[in-house]
């Protein structure tokens, strides 16, 4: 079972104003910079944060690490800082926007519908400076796999794979480190697997003849928040998170490949063994049969060729 940490309640050292969730970091027993943050009541964005640590860990791509944790009664998760003292955390938005967006608290900016975030633009940022922007610090690349570019495309796929629609251009990035830029590790897939949806919406999904409503139906609508390139269209939509894997397996037919015999690898037994760890009071018995039905569809998409 994963353990539930338990934050001290005096821990709080400074608050974070990105996003519009409850957060704040804090030294932890090892002195490490720790960021809690509390999921939204009513959802299971702490377990979602949890299982997609785990997934990714099992895909094999490089990510934060994330516990689930409790601080003065609210229930969230902590994660150790992907960046050390001294270096920087360059966001999307930066690199391929030239600009940044500054959080406000508010519910209206919408991080995932900013359509000048452009899926072409991310790849050529990576593909012309493939000798400037390396693969995350502590990467061992292998299997075809040895470029920043190509660790990006597991990212897009293990998006496609937990249906995360939130990996907008702040939550992914480059960081600089002492004179170099590695690709980030992948971090904040807390809007994955379906963690909004209500019980009484997951039985319907589950057991409906309607394939329309279906859960089937309902995985394919999963989108990214990459755009295509029509600046200023407020009709143009994100890609489909599988079809912006496709577009990205095309830049890196190699990569690609080993992204998905990896996740073909990847039994029904691994999964449910780690969704079965997440403690009953935070994750119901509808939500675990709905969380593993949705991830064995999406591989069995994603495996397609």
């Amino acid at each position: 079972m994963f353990p539930i940490v338990s934050v001290p309640p005096d821990a709080a050292e400074l608050s974070e104003q990105m996003g519009t969730k409850f957060k704040f970091w804090y030294l932890d027993a090892q002195r490490r910079r720790t960021l809690f943050k509390e999921g939204r009541p009513g959802t299971g964005e702490n377990w979602a944060e949890k299982i997609a640590a785990e997934l990714a860990e099992l895909l094999g791509i490089p990510h934060a690490h994330y516990d689930l944790a409790e601080w003065n009664g609210r229930n969230g998760i902590i994660s150790p800082s992907l960046v050390k003292k001294g270096d920087r955390l360059i966001h999307g938005n930066e690199l391929i926007e030239g600009k940044v967006t500054v959080a406000r608290g508010d519910e209206n900016l919408r991080y995932y519908e900013q359509r000048s975030h452009i899926a072409s633009r991310a790849f050529q940022l990576l593909k012309k400076n493939a000798d400037i922007i390396a693969p995350p610090q502590g990467y061992l690349p292998g299997n075809g796999v040895d470029s920043a570019l190509g660790v990006f495309v597991g990212y897009l796929l293990f998006d496609a794979w937990i249906a995360n629609q939130d990996r907008h251009s702040e939550n992914w990035g480059v960081v600089s480190s002492g004179g170099q830029l590695f690709l980030s590790a992948s971090y904040d897939h807390g809007s994955g697997l379906a963690r909004n949806e209500t019980d009484e919406r997951r039985k319907i999904m589950l057991s409906t003849k309607d394939k329309g409503a279906s859960l089937e139906a309902y995985a394919n609508r999963a989108r990214s928040a990459f755009y295509p390139h029509a600046a200023g269209d407020a009709k143009v939509k994100a890609y489909f998170t599988h079809v912006l894997f496709q577009l990205s397996h095309k830049e890196d037919e190699r990569a690609g490949d080993m992204w998905i015999e990896r996740l073909a690898s990847i039994a029904d037994a691994d999964i449910a063994d780690i969704i079965n760890q997440v403690p009953g009071q935070l994750m119901t018995d509808v939500a675990r049969e709905f969380t593993a039905k949705l991830l064995r569809i999406n591989i069995n998409r994603l495996i397609v060729r």
